[in-house]
């Protein structure tokens, strides 16, 4: 590489070092990935497949000279250990380089099951040689690895011993290097841990304690079944000063916070979670009798979030916790407000949620919760619950405020969903992700929940507020909830509109989004691509357009134009293209119903 071709490189790549060749690596690339900014990803061989817009892939081992020299040469800011737990060597490396450079490291750890009693926990490989043979454990299965050979050598010299490994000829010669009988290696393929165990019929298997990613719990429960004894080499411990994070949320949310910028936007946290997090700090100051100031809880995937708590008070029988809404760069009405929950001993059994302060009560059926509850949904709800009851088994009424929601909920959907009195506590996956897809699509959802739940016979889905005025003059006798809007997602909509069952479904499109759609984009974002004028050309040819229209087309910027652009006399028929091209992409998305088009005009007009 030429030295204007390095200074160009570090000028457009942040100074991100991801440490992969594992799974989670692979998942902290996309993390990565999505600032839309380049970074660094290392693996020590180049069989790793990883799919990356914006990493530059560099292959081969580092020593702490290397990795020294590589995060000095391109100014890396935050190295990211995803490597495997057992690679002990690279985690010291890690560790060495932190400290001489005073780079902060985060460990994207794997999820663990917990130590049961039916294992036989070894602290290293030396205790599991020591444990089996104790044991008199004459024939051993080890799914340990090809480079776990030498760890047990003390182990198969003596006793009979199968290595179960990738199958290639890089793992055959380091097994035969280290004087292992080749002939006793099979190899991972088409058959199961389960018939892996039943073909070799072992008196004991060994493996490491990979997590759930390495499949240690799909080994466990296959050792189980055939009532073979499993022994399991623990982990070993991480060095001093890595924050570890569990997931991608966390992963994220430790970028913002070492890397600020990295990401244009900065994630939150949903109302369910902040609820979540003040209910378990009130319960567990109830039972300590000790105010709380932060409090670690899990969101719906397993990750574990720490937040703080903004207030804490303890009386005889129940405890209030607060915490104060952080919504990242989200533009989310409830950032900042306060989210307030009192935990009060009950003596009816079960866990009972309460309407406080500024938190909806339910009036319409359709958004999976009884009509006359608080708003609290019900993945919050099940937070709540699963933190709650693993502290205390007894009855616990819970109530949650939001002081001033009662306002805030006018500027939400919850009017329309009759949900009255205050706002709701949502939040399907614990994080604000800003401009979330995920979190629109799913507040379409509950709206057509809703319109499903009443009875409504006819959905009509719109782009926004000024279609929607135009459509309902077209049916008026339909009730306010039949209308939602779509923004850009029209696929999803009409895939849910399918899922729910509705067999009327009526569309409004703008012209701005109708060329769009029928040139295919069921996404009509600007991200995700922008009008197509040889498309709409196409169209105006169809429509039989002459060719001075055709050419007036080449030189618009904005969809709108076309209504002026096409004479009067070719508009129905051009109108009717478009609603033909559009049928043609959405259809088939609502196989057991029927979708009409109506296509719109700036001043109301409807094709």
């Amino acid at each position: 590489m030429t030295q204007r071709g390095r200074f160009v490189l570090r000028h457009f790549c942040d100074m991100i070092l991801i440490i992969g060749g594992t799974t989670e690596g692979r998942m902290a690339v996309k993390v990565a990935d999505e600032a839309g900014r380049r970074f660094w990803y290392s693996t020590r061989g180049d069989l790793q497949q990883v799919e990356s817009h914006n990493g530059i892939h560099v292959t081969g081992a580092m020593d702490a000279d290397a990795m020294t020299a590589f995060c000095r040469e391109h100014e890396i800011k935050l190295i990211v250990d995803a490597a495997h737990p057992f690679a002990v060597r690279l985690h010291n490396t890690v560790s060495e380089v932190s400290r001489a450079l005073s780079i902060p490291v985060v460990r994207y750890e794997r999820t663990y099951p917990d130590h049961t009693d039916d294992i036989i926990w070894c602290k290293d490989y030396d205790d599991a040689i020591r444990r089996l043979e104790q044991a008199g454990v004459e024939s051993l299965l080890a799914l340990t690895g090809v480079q776990t050979i030498p760890a047990l050598k003390d182990y198969w010299s003596k006793h009979k011993c199968i290595f179960r490994v990738l199958d290639r000829e890089e793992s055959i010669e380091l097994a035969r290097k280290d004087g292992f009988d080749i002939g006793n290696l099979v190899f991972y393929g088409d058959k199961s841990d389960l018939e892996i165990m039943r073909e070799v019929n072992p008196q004991a298997v060994i493996t490491k304690e990979s997590g759930l990613s390495g499949g240690f719990t799909e080994k466990a429960d296959a050792a189980r079944e055939l009532g073979i004894p499993l022994y399991a080499v623990c982990r070993p411990q991480l060095p001093d000063g890595f924050t570890t994070v569990t997931g991608q949320h966390g992963l994220r949310k430790e970028i913002e916070r070492l890397v600020p910028g990295f990401y244009e936007l900065r994630t939150g946290f949903t109302t369910g979670a902040c609820a979540t997090a003040a209910a378990k700090a009130a319960l567990t100051a109830l039972l300590s009798g000790e105010e709380q100031t932060r409090v670690p809880f899990s969101i719906p995937n397993g990750e574990v979030f720490t937040l703080p708590v903004q207030e804490c008070l303890i009386d005889k029988d129940w405890a209030q916790a607060s915490v104060i809404k952080d919504a990242g760069d989200d533009p989310d009405v409830t950032n900042g407000c306060t989210v307030r929950v009192k935990v009060a001993l009950s003596s009816q059994p079960g866990i009972h949620f309460l309407q406080g302060e500024g938190v909806g009560r339910i009036t319409l059926p359709g958004i999976g919760l009884e009509v006359g509850e608080p708003a609290v949904n019900p993945v919050p709800r099940k937070m709540i619950v699963q933190e709650l009851s693993a502290l205390y088994e007894g009855g616990l009424d819970v109530t949650v405020s939001v002081p001033g929601g009662a306002e805030l909920a006018q500027k939400t959907f919850n009017p329309k969903l009759g949900i009255v009195d205050g706002i709701s506590i949502i939040g399907t996956l614990g994080v604000v992700r800003p401009f979330s897809m995920e979190a629109f699509v799913e507040a379409i959802r509950r709206e057509v929940e809703v319109a499903k739940a009443i009875g409504t016979p006819r959905l009509v889905i719109n782009s926004g507020a000024r279609s929607e005025r135009f459509v309902k003059a077209l049916y008026p006798d339909l009730p306010p909830q039949a209308f939602v809007h779509y923004g850009n997602y029209i696929g999803e909509t009409i895939s849910i509109a399918e899922e729910l069952g509705f067999k009327d479904v009526t569309m409004g499109l703008m012209i701005g989004k109708a060329v769009k759609l029928a040139a295919g984009m069921l996404d009509t974002h600007s991200r995700e691509g922008v009008m197509d004028r040889k498309f709409i050309r196409r169209m105006a040819r169809e429509s039989g357009c002459p060719w001075r229209v055709r050419r007036a087309i080449r030189r618009i910027t904005l969809a709108r134009e076309l209504w002026t652009i096409i004479p009067q006399e070719y508009l129905e028929s051009f109108c009717s293209t478009v609603i033909r091209y559009c049928h043609s992409h959405c259809d088939s998305l609502l196989p057991s119903g029927k979708l009409t088009i109506l296509l719109i005009s700036e001043e109301g007009k409807i094709y």
